[in-house]
């Protein structure tokens, strides 16, 4: 059996996932992406160390969404530029039109391959996700304290707010 440092990241399949969901349904996918020397974007565009990229087929050519990367050629000021962003530093991919998406802490460029997350050195900060997304795996909000998935003391599954059937909530 593989264990879970052994397998790949689930970031490259919810990054594909999210695009085609975008695409789909006719919004726009960006993506924030926290930059490096890893990272090949026009650096005159990164604000704060980090870039939004908007990744939809109208502004790209050539698009892939790897397992490792996302590659495509866009346009900037008028000149095609080839873009190549490492999964491990996408932070966010989410609709222009209403800011829905997902949100993922960054990680290491040399963990990624082992699909890692490393928490951030003194000196390093984590970006903030965008206003209505939470980053994988943090606390729910309908229970303060509890990580997504985490099991109580005495071993049981978390119930549900009031008794009730288990729901999802839209943050705007």
């Amino acid at each position: 059996m593989i264990s879970a440092l052994e397998s790949t990241t689930l970031r490259p399949y919810l990054l594909r996932a999210l695009y085609e969901w975008c695409t789909d349904h006719g919004f726009t996918p960006y993506i924030a992406v926290v930059v490096d020397e890893t990272v090949q974007v026009p650096r005159e565009y990164v604000k704060n160390g980090e870039i939004v990229l908007n990744i939809s087929y109208d502004a790209t050519s050539s698009l892939k969404i790897g397992n490792e990367f996302i590659e495509f050629k866009a346009r900037f000021a008028g000149t095609a530029r080839d873009i190549i962003v490492p999964l491990g530093r996408v932070v966010a991919i989410y609709a222009r039109e209403n800011g829905e998406g997902m949100a993922f802490p960054p990680l290491d460029a040399q963990a990624s391959e082992a699909g890692e997350v490393v928490a951030p050195t003194s000196g390093q900060s984590t970006p903030e996700p965008r206003p209505g997304m939470h980053l994988v795996g943090e606390a729910a909000e309908s229970e303060p304290g509890v990580l997504a998935g985490a099991e109580s003391p005495d071993g049981e599954p978390p119930r549900p707010p009031n008794g009730g059937r288990p729901a999802l909530k839209r943050v705007k």
